[in-house]
C-alpha cells in the first residue's frame, strides 16, 4: 500500500498516516516528517509517541486502543511538536478501511492543526473542503448564525439526499425526536455564546434508522474574534451507546437475578428494554416445557392476552409457529411480511396474528450455556419489516441476555428442588447420615441416625461425635486419627468402607458398617458419615454359612453341584460336587477344552452346538449328555441353567449339573421292557388277525398252485403251448409277489425294531391295516367306510407305530360291536386336516359304547372294559402318539358307540432312524419311556 498510494498521501493536506490492524503506525506522510523533523524511521511502530506532548499521551494512547476494540471510525486530539519545539493542538480522524465481511485490513489517519483554524483565510477554503471529504467523520460548515452551508461527502451518503436538498430540511427532519428540544437548546446557546457545542444525539440515515453521534462544533473567527463559520465534526458512536446501554441494562437484568427477582419479573423488564430500544416493536418470550414438546408462557408485556393465550400450548415443532419452529430447529425465524407467508398454515398462526394487527415477526431461539433450546424470543412489528444489522445484533445481545435470566432461573429451581429432595432422602433415608466439622462436632443428624442411637437431634447437635456413638475403648484412637488427618492430610477411613462396633444412647453396642467422606466445601473440612445397623446382616450371614454347609452336604448326597458360567470372559466356577462328578482335581481352572476332554466323543457335537446357541442368545438352557471317564465307565449328566446379567452387564448362566446314571439305567432297562410289552401287545392282535392272514396268504398261493398246473399241461401238449405257458408263468410271479408283500408287511408291523422316522401318508397306511383286517370285518359283519381327504398331508412318525395305533382302534370298533344284532355294524375311518397343523385320524363305530366315568380311564394302562382284554391296547396307543407330539382322545357319540381319534403335528421334525429318548430333552424322553 505505502509503494502504491505513497504519493497520493503525500499529497494530501494535512498529515496523513497509516496502521495495522492492531493499531501499529506503518507509514506517515511527508508532511509528517517535515511538521516533526523527525524521519520515517522514527515515527513509524510507537515512534510517533515522541511527537505527543507528555500531558496528552496516556489519555491519547487510551483512546486508540478504545477505538482499535469498537473497530468504527472516531476522533482524537492531542499536542504534537513541531520541529523547533512548538506543540500545537491536532484533532486525529482515523477511519478503518474494511475488506470483505468487516475485516479491517488498515487505518487511516488524518491529523489536522486547530491551532491555524482562525489563521485560515477564504483562499484555503476550498481546499479544506476538500480535505474534509477525507476525514473519517461527518463535517457540516455551518454560517455564524447556523444555517447549513455546506457539508463533506459522508454527511451526503448517510442521509442519501444531496446537499441542496439538505439545505432546505429542517434540523427535527434529522434529529431524533427525543433529543431535538436539548439539541435547540445546546445549539443555541453556542449561537448566542461563540462557545464550543458538544452534544451526543440521534441522526436518522437514508434507510430510516436512527443512530447516536457524538457532535463536536467548532467556531472560525476572524482577525477580530466574530465568526465567521462553525465546523461540525459528527462522530459515530451507535456502537459504543449500544454498548454501554446493553452493558447497562445487562448488570440491571443480572441484579434482579441475583436478588432473587422471579424469572417473569425478569423477563418482563427484559421485554420493555427490548421495545425501548427498538422502537414500534412488541416483544415475547416464551419458553419451552420441561417435556420440550409444548411452548409456555414467560413474558409480553405489550401483546394482547388473547394473543398470548394462542401461543402457549402449541406444540414445539416446524408448523405450529416462527417461534415453536425457531425452538424446534434452534435457529432463527423471520417472517418480514406475513401476508405473505405460506409457513404454519396448519395451526392458522398468520391469520391469528395478523388479526392482532401484527405484520412481521422475528424469533431466535434461546439456548442455555449447554446448548439446550430453552425458550425463544420474538419481536414483533405492526408493519412488514426484516431486521438490519444492527437489529440483529441487538437481537443476539437480548438473547443471550434472556438465556442467562431463564438458566439463572432454572438453575434455582432446581436448587430448590435439589435442596428439597435432599432432605427428603435425608429424612427417608434407611441408613444414619451423620456430618460433622473439622472439631468432630456432630452438625446434622437424620431420622435414621436419632432411631438408631437414640439421641434426639437437637441434644446430640454440637456434641462432639466421639463422646455419643463411639464406645469408650475406642475414643482416643479416633481423635488420633481425626488430628492425624487435619495436620497431615492422612487418612485410613475417608473414602472406605469399614466395619466396626458403636454404642447407642442407652450403652449397648452393636455392629455397624461405616463410610466416611469429605464434603468438598472450601474452608475448614467437614465430613459426612454413613452408618448402617448390620445387626441383622451378621445374623443372615451366618445363617447363609450355616446354610452353605448343608447345602455342600445336601449336594454331595443328592450328586448335584452347582456352577457359573461368564460367556464373554469364559470364567467358570464349580461347586465341590461338581469337581468330584467330573473327578478333576479342584485345584484345576476349569475350561471349555477341561470339561470336553470329559465329554463323550459322540455327544462332543451336541456340546458345542448347545455352547455355540447359548453363547449367542441369552436363553435358558437344558440338555444331557454322556461323560467317558478316565476308566471308560460311562457317567450320564443332566444340566439345567438359567441366563442372567452379572454386575457388568455381561451375560451370565448359572445353573445345576446333577449325576443321573443310576437313574438313567433303570430308565433303559424300564425302557426295554416297556418295548417289549408294546411287541407283545402287536404279537396278541396276530392270533386274533389269523383268519384274515391266512386269507390273504392263501389267495396268492392259491393262484400259484392253479398257475402252474396250467403251465404244466400247456408245457405237455403237442405242440407245446409256449406263449400260454409264459403268460401263465407272469401270473405265478404276480401271485408269489403277492404273498412275499403280505409276509412284508407282517413282520414289520409285529417284528422287534427301533423307533424310525419318515414321511408317512395316513390314508395309504390305514388302507394297509384295513386290508389286513377286511377278512375278519366282513366275517363279523360289519360294514365299513373309508371317508379320506384326498389331500391329506404327509406326517413325520413311525409307519409301523402309527399302523398299530390304527390297528388296535379298528378291533377295538370291531369288538365293540361283536354283541350288536338289532341294528347295522358300521365302522368309519376318517382322514381330515385339523385347524392348528396338524392331521386327524378317527374311527367311529355304532357299538356298545363307554360309561362317562370311564371316559378318562381307558387309556390307563391295565384298565380294560372287554372280559378277555388285557388292558393295555390303548395306553399303547396313546403312548405312541404322544410320542409323535400328538394326542389321543374319545368322545360317545350322539346315538350309539364312541368315536376315538388321534392327531399328529405336520411340523414334527426328527432326524431318520434315532433315537427319541437320547436326542429329545428329559421331559420328553421320560414321556416316551412312560409311554413305551
Amino acid at each position: 500500500m505505502e509503494n502504491d498510494l505513497s504519493p497520493v498521501l503525500d499529497a494530501l493536506p494535512g498529515l496523513v498516516w497509516t496502521a495495522l490492524p492492531d493499531g501499529n503506525v506503518d507509514h506517515v506522510s511527508r508532511r509528517w516528517c517535515e511538521y516533526t523533523g523527525l524521519d520515517a524511521g522514527q515515527l513509524v511502530g510507537a515512534g510517533w509517541r515522541r511527537a505527543v506532548h507528555p500531558e496528552d499521551l496516556p489519555g491519547l494512547l487510551e483512546r486508540w486502543r478504545s477505538i482499535l476494540i469498537a473497530g468504527a471510525e472516531s476522533a482524537m486530539e492531542a499536542r504534537l511538536r513541531r520541529r523547533d519545539g512548538e506543540y500545537h493542538w491536532f484533532t486525529i480522524r482515523v477511519r478503518p478501511l474494511v475488506d470483505g465481511p468487516q475485516k479491517i485490513v488498515k487505518w487511516i489517519g488524518l491529523n489536522i492543526d486547530i491551532e491555524d483554524r482562525g489563521r485560515l483565510g477564504r483562499a484555503s477554503e476550498s481546499l479544506y473542503r476538500s480535505i474534509s471529504d477525507t476525514i473519517p467523520a461527518m463535517v457540516f460548515f455551518m454560517t455564524p448564525t447556523g444555517e447549513l452551508e455546506s457539508v463533506n461527502q459522508h454527511v451526503l451518503d448517510y442521509v442519501g439526499t444531496t446537499l441542496e436538498d439538505l439545505k432546505g430540511w429542517r434540523t427535527g427532519s434529522l434529529v431524533h425526536p427525543d433529543d431535538l428540544p436539548s439539541v435547540r437548546v445546546a445549539w443555541d446557546r453556542s449561537i448566542a455564546t461563540g462557545e464550543p457545542y458538544d452534544v451526543e444525539q440521534r441522526m436518522r440515515r437514508a434507510d430510516g434508522v436512527y443512530r447516536w453521534f457524538h457532535v463536536r462544533g467548532m467556531p472560525r473567527r476572524d482577525a477580530r474574534g466574530q465568526i465567521v463559520r462553525w465546523y461540525m465534526i459528527e462522530s459515530d458512536i451507535d456502537d459504543r451507546r449500544r454498548a454501554e446501554s446493553l452493558l447497562l441494562c445487562e448488570k440491571q437484568l443480572l441484579e434482579m437475578a441475583a436478588a432473587g427477582s422471579s424469572m417473569s419479573d425478569i423477563l418482563v423488564a427484559l421485554c420493555r428494554l427490548v421495545e425501548t430500544t427498538s422502537e414500534g416493536c412488541y416483544c415475547s418470550v416464551v419458553l419451552v416445557d420441561p417435556t420440550g414438546t409444548r411452548l409456555e408462557h414467560g413474558a409480553a408485556p405489550s401483546l394482547p392476552a388473547t394473543f398470548i393465550n394462542s401461543i402457549i400450548g402449541r406444540p414445539v415443532n416446524v408448523d405450529s409457529g416462527p417461534c415453536a419452529m425457531a425452538a424446534h430447529l434452534n435457529e432463527q425465524v423471520i417472517a418480514a411480511d406475513l401476508m405473505l407467508e405460506t409457513r404454519w398454515a396448519a395451526h392458522a398462526w398468520c391469520p391469528m396474528a395478523m388479526a392482532h394487527g401484527l405484520q412481521a415477526c422475528w424469533s431466535t431461539p434461546i439456548t442455555s450455556t449447554m446448548g439446550k433450546v430453552v425458550g425463544a424470543f420474538a419481536i414483533y412489528y405492526d408493519k412488514p419489516r426484516t431486521p438490519t444489522r444492527e437489529q440483529q445484533d441487538l437481537i443476539a445481545q437480548f438473547s443471550h441476555v434472556a438465556s442467562i435470566a431463564i438458566e439463572r432461573a432454572l438453575s434455582d429451581t432446581a436448587l430448590k428442588q435439589s435442596e428439597a429432595r435432599k432432605a427428603a432422602i435425608l429424612d427417608a433415608a434407611l441408613d444414619c447420615i451423620i456430618t460433622m466439622d473439622h472439631e468432630g462436632r456432630v452438625i446434622e443428624f437424620n431420622p435414621a441416625a436419632e432411631r438408631t442411637f437414640g439421641y434426639p437431634r437437637g441434644e446430640i447437635v454440637g456434641r462432639e461425635l466421639a463422646d455419643a456413638i463411639i464406645p469408650p475403648a475406642l475414643r482416643k484412637k479416633h481423635r488420633q486419627g481425626m488430628a492425624r488427618y487435619l495436620r497431615t492430610g492422612e487418612t485410613r477411613l475417608i473414602g472406605k468402607r469399614v466395619e466396626m462396633t458403636a454404642v447407642r444412647a442407652d450403652g449397648s453396642e452393636f455392629p455397624v458398617e461405616l463410610a466416611i467422606s469429605r464434603i468438598p466445601l472450601e474452608g475448614p473440612p467437614s465430613f459426612t458419615c454413613y452408618l448402617r445397623d448390620i445387626t441383622e446382616r451378621r445374623r443372615s450371614e451366618e445363617a447363609l454359612q450355616r446354610s452353605g454347609a448343608f447345602l455342600t452336604e445336601a449336594q454331595h448326597l443328592s450328586k448335584t453341584g452347582s456352577f457359573s458360567w461368564c460367556v464373554a470372559t469364559g470364567e467358570i466356577i464349580w461347586s465341590e460336587q461338581v469337581y468330584r462328578i467330573f473327578e478333576f482335581d479342584q485345584a484345576i481352572p476349569v475350561t471349555l477344552e477341561l470339561i470336553g476332554s470329559r465329554v463323550h466323543p459322540d455327544d462332543i457335537s451336541l456340546m458345542k452346538d448347545m455352547i455355540a446357541r447359548v453363547s449367542a442368545e441369552a436363553e435358558d438352557f437344558e440338555y444331557e449328555h454322556r461323560l467317558l471317564m478316565p476308566d471308560q465307565s460311562v457317567k450320564y449328566l443332566h444340566l439345567v441353567a438359567h441366563a442372567t446379567r452379572n454386575r457388568r452387564g455381561q451375560l451370565e448362566y448359572i445353573g445345576a449339573v446333577q449325576d443321573v446314571t443310576k437313574r438313567r439305567v433303570s430308565e433303559e432297562a424300564l425302557e426295554d421292557v416297556r418295548s417289549e410289552l408294546a411287541r407283545v401287545s402287536r404279537i396278541a392282535s396276530l392270533g386274533a388277525l389269523t383268519a384274515s392272514i391266512a386269507h390273504e396268504v392263501n389267495q396268492p398261493l392259491s393262484g400259484i398252485l392253479t398257475n402252474a398246473s396250467t403251465c404244466l399241461r400247456m408245457l405237455a401238449a403237442d405242440p407245446p403251448n409256449v406263449d400260454g405257458a409264459r403268460e401263465t408263468a407272469r401270473r405265478t410271479i404276480r401271485d408269489g409277489n403277492r404273498a412275499s408283500d403280505v409276509i412284508v408287511r407282517l413282520r414289520a408291523l409285529f417284528g422287534k425294531r427301533r423307533f424310525s422316522m419318515e414321511r408317512v401318508h395316513l390314508n395309504e397306511a390305514t388302507q394297509e391295516v384295513i386290508a389286513l383286517l377286511l377278512n375278519e370285518l366282513k366275517r363279523d359283519r360289519i360294514n365299513i367306510e373309508m371317508d379320506f381327504d384326498d389331500d391329506l398331508p404327509t406326517v413325520m412318525g413311525d409307519r409301523v407305530q402309527l399302523q398299530q395305533v390304527i390297528l388296535n382302534l379298528v378291533r377295538n370298533a370291531s369288538d365293540a360291536m361283536g354283541g350288536i344284532d338289532n341294528r347295522p355294524k358300521r365302522l368309519i375311518v376318517k382322514t381330515e386336516r385339523d385347524t392348528d397343523e396338524s392331521v386327524r385320524l378317527t374311527v367311529k363305530d355304532e357299538g356298545v359304547g363307554f360309561a362317562p366315568h370311564d371316559l378318562h380311564r381307558i387309556f390307563d394302562a391295565f384298565f380294560t372294559t372287554k372280559e378277555a382284554g388285557m388292558g393295555i391296547g390303548l395306553w399303547v396307543s396313546r403312548s405312541i402318539i404322544e410320542n409323535h407330539h400328538g394326542r389321543l382322545w374319545a368322545q360317545p357319540n350322539d346315538t350309539h358307540g364312541a368315536s376315538v381319534s388321534f392327531s399328529i403335528p405336520l411340523g414334527l421334525a426328527s432326524a431318520e432312524n434315532h433315537d427319541l429318548s437320547v436326542n429329545w430333552g428329559p421331559a420328553t424322553r421320560d414321556q416316551v419311556m412312560r409311554s413305551l
